[in-house]
């Protein structure tokens, strides 16, 4: 973990910061980060896959050298797996003990529901102090939890507090960094919105998306990125299942840089088009016509 860095104090002290650990955000990202950061307010962030929500809790959790502590949200997702859960093999040595001992029920009961047989999880974890400051609390993709869970999120994300009918109320001293993420694969209730800052994370401009490329892949040619960066701009616009994000277009840059390409060419693109596009369907509507069709147009934009 690196030293412990002081929040911004402005949004363009935040677009540094992300820019020091290579995340080049725009404008109304980085302010609705650091309003976010500045009044102690969970952020939640919506937008397609690989438009970079996840990175974002990484980089800033090394920016400012807090722990960064991620749930990953699934179907089925409960507070025995987000929140907490008791040692139950633990408990039952214990019992077993003090019955051999002849301790008393009540001094039992007290002692196997104690801190020491607790198994804090992600949510619990981030409401505990930390030495480097509150860590920073990643909460993936929302969306794919059900909304039983979701529900169970307004006390934390509302009261930074969660409740264990054995020890009562657990409350953090300072409010965790927190992100929340969601695909959209369905749509998260209002109430936990209305906790957040709401930023919505679109595919970057293409000037945005080359600064990306060339800071993340430093090893990559000038016209090479540049080829890159306007073939994937191109690429969106095309009926897909699945538009490649930022993280496919650095995928393939770097799959580029490794088979020593220093421009795009017609076979280049149908053999990696499995580091851009990650369904079949699409890479058979891709392949051949409309890639050379894609290429043509870089190639005459760039000549322009």
């Amino acid at each position: 973990m690196t030293a412990k860095t002081t929040l911004p104090a402005s949004v363009d002290a935040t677009l540094a910061l992300l820019a020091q650990h290579r995340y080049i955000a725009d404008r109304s990202l980085a302010t609705a980060l650091f309003l976010s950061l500045k009044l102690g307010r969970p952020l939640f962030l919506e937008g397609e896959p690989g438009t970079g929500k996840t990175e974002i809790a990484r980089v800033l959790a090394a920016a400012l050298g807090r722990r960064l502590i991620r749930l990953q949200c699934y179907e089925g997702l409960d507070a025995s797996t987000a929140v907490y859960e008791w040692n139950y093999p633990r408990q039952m040595m214990e019992i077993r003990l003090a019955e051999a001992g002849g301790a008393s029920r009540e001094t039992l009961d007290s002692e196997i529901f104690g801190e020491r047989f607790l198994i804090r999880r992600p949510l619990l974890e981030a409401l505990t102090p930390d030495p480097a400051g509150p860590p920073v609390l990643l909460i993936d993709e929302l969306d794919r939890a059900d909304e039983p869970f979701e529900a169970y999120l307004l006390e934390v994300l509302g009261d930074w507090q969660v409740t264990i009918p054995e020890l009562g109320t657990v409350k953090a001293p300072a409010p965790p960094i927190a992100i929340v993420t969601s695909n959209r694969t369905r749509e998260v209730h209002d109430a936990l919105k209305r906790r957040c800052f709401y930023a919505w994370v679109d595919f970057p401009s293409a000037e945005r998306e080359l600064s990306i490329v060339r800071a993340k892949c430093p090893g990559v040619g000038e016209a090479l990125s540049a080829q890159v960066v306007a073939f994937v701009q191109k690429l969106r616009g095309e009926d897909l299942f699945k538009l490649p994000g930022v993280a496919e277009t650095l995928d393939w840059t770097n799959a580029l840089v490794a088979l020593d390409r220093i421009a795009l060419d017609p076979a280049t693109i149908d053999d990696t088009l499995g580091a851009l596009l990650k369904y079949q369907d699409d890479i058979a509507k891709v392949r051949g016509t409309t890639a050379l069709k894609l290429l043509k147009e870089v190639e005459a934009a760039s000549a322009a």
